[in-house]
C-alpha cells in the first residue's frame, strides 16, 4: 500500500509539472501591450526582473517553478491588485468557493442517494422510468444552462431569490442566513447535475447488489425486504458510491468556476476568469495551481478511499 501511495504521488507530481508548464507557456505567448510598463515604479521593476520577465519563456518557467516548490511563492498581481501576493488573493476568495461547493454537495448527496435507492427498488416500473428520464436530462445539460433558467424564473420573474450573491459587508458574514439565501440559486444550479450523477450511480450499483446470491440468502434467513436492503444491499453498494462522492466534489469545484461568474460569487472561479480577461499572469497561474492540485490530489484520495471503506481492497497488494 505504501509503495502504491508513493508511486501515485510521484505520478501526480509529474502530471502537475506537465500541466502547469503547458499553462505557463500558453499564457506567456498571449501578446500584451508593453505600454503599461512605463508606469512601473522601481520596486515593481525589480520584482519583474527577479521573475525573469525580460528573459526567454523557458527561463521564466524555471524561475516560477523554483519559487513555487522551494519558496511557496506564486508571485504577485500586476493588474488586479498591484503587488499583492497571489496566495493572499486566493486565500481571501476561498471561503465563498468552499461554502458554495459544500452547500451544493450537502444537498446533493442525500437527495441523489435517496432517488437512486428508490429507483432501484422500483426497477422497470413507471417511477424508475420517470427518474431515469430526468437523470438523463439533468446529466446532459451543463450547469450554466440551469443557472440562466433559475435566474430567469426564480430570480427575475417570480422574485423568490436574489439574482446575484450578496456581498460580505451586506450579508454580515459568510455563515449568515442572508448569505446562504443569496446563494440558493447557484447552489441549485450546481446541485442538479450532481444529484443526477449520484442517482444514476446509486441505482446501477444497488440494482446489481439486489440480484446477488447473498441477498437471496438474507431473505431466506427471515429478513424482511427493507432489512435486507438496509443491512446488506445498501451497505455493499456504498463501497463504490462513497468514493464517487469525493469525485463529485471535484466536479462541482470545476463547474462552480462558471457559476461564480454568472451569480457574481466573489470566489476563486471569478478570480480565475478576471485574471484571464486582464492577462494577470501570476494570478492566472496561481488559480491553475489551485485547481490542478485539488484535482490530482482528489484522484489519489478517491483511489485510497476504496481500501479504507472495504478492507478487502488493497492497492498494490501482492497477488
Amino acid at each position: 500500500m505504501l509503495k502504491y501511495v508513493i508511486k501515485r504521488i510521484a505520478l501526480m507530481l509529474v502530471t502537475f509539472l506537465i500541466i502547469i508548464s503547458i499553462c505557463f507557456v500558453l499564457i506567456k505567448l498571449v501578446p500584451v501591450s508593453e505600454g503599461q510598463n512605463i508606469f512601473l515604479n522601481e520596486i515593481e521593476k525589480a520584482k519583474r526582473e527577479a521573475l525573469g520577465y525580460n528573459k526567454p519563456i523557458i527561463v521564466q518557467l524555471g524561475i516560477y517553478l523554483r519559487n513555487l516548490f522551494f519558496h511557496m511563492d506564486m508571485g504577485v498581481s500586476w493588474k488586479m491588485q498591484r503587488m499583492v501576493n497571489v496566495s493572499e488573493m486566493i486565500g481571501s476568495k476561498l471561503p465563498p468557493t468552499i461554502l458554495l461547493n459544500l452547500y451544493s454537495l450537502l444537498i446533493s448527496i442525500p437527495i441523489g442517494i435517496a432517488l437512486g435507492v428508490f429507483a432501484a427498488l422500483k426497477k422497470n416500473k413507471w417511477q424508475d422510468h420517470v427518474i431515469s428520464t430526468l437523470v438523463i436530462l439533468f446529466v446532459s445539460v451543463p450547469s450554466f444552462v440551469y443557472a440562466f433558467i433559475l435566474q430567469l424564473f426564480l430570480g427575475h420573474k417570480w422574485k423568490l431569490f436574489p439574482l446575484i450573491t450578496a456581498s460580505l459587508a451586506d450579508a454580515g458574514g459568510w455563515l449568515t442566513w442572508k448569505m446562504f439565501y443569496s446563494m440558493v440559486l447557484p447552489i441549485m444550479a450546481l446541485a442538479f447535475g450532481t444529484i443526477a450523477g449520484l442517482t444514476r450511480f446509486t441505482r446501477a450499483e444497488l440494482t446489481e447488489t439486489l440480484t446477488s446470491d447473498y441477498m437471496l440468502l438474507a431473505r431466506t434467513k427471515g429478513l424482511t425486504k427493507s432489512q435486507a436492503v438496509v443491512h446488506h444491499a445498501l451497505k455493499n453498494a456504498m463501497v463504490p458510491i462513497l468514493p464517487s462522492i469525493i469525485a463529485s466534489f471535484i466536479s462541482i469545484m470545476s463547474g462552480s468556476l462558471i457559476i461564480e461568474g454568472i451569480f457574481a460569487v466573489p470566489g476563486v472561479g471569478s478570480l480565475y476568469i478576471t485574471s484571464v480577461n486582464q492577462l494577470d499572469y501570476d494570478v492566472f497561474m496561481g488559480c491553475n495551481v489551485f485547481y490542478v492540485f485539488i484535482g490530482l490530489a482528489a484522484g489519489i484520495v478517491v483511489d485510497l478511499s476504496y481500501g479504507f471503506i472495504d478492507p478487502r481492497i488493497r492497492m498494490g497488494a501482492s497477488k
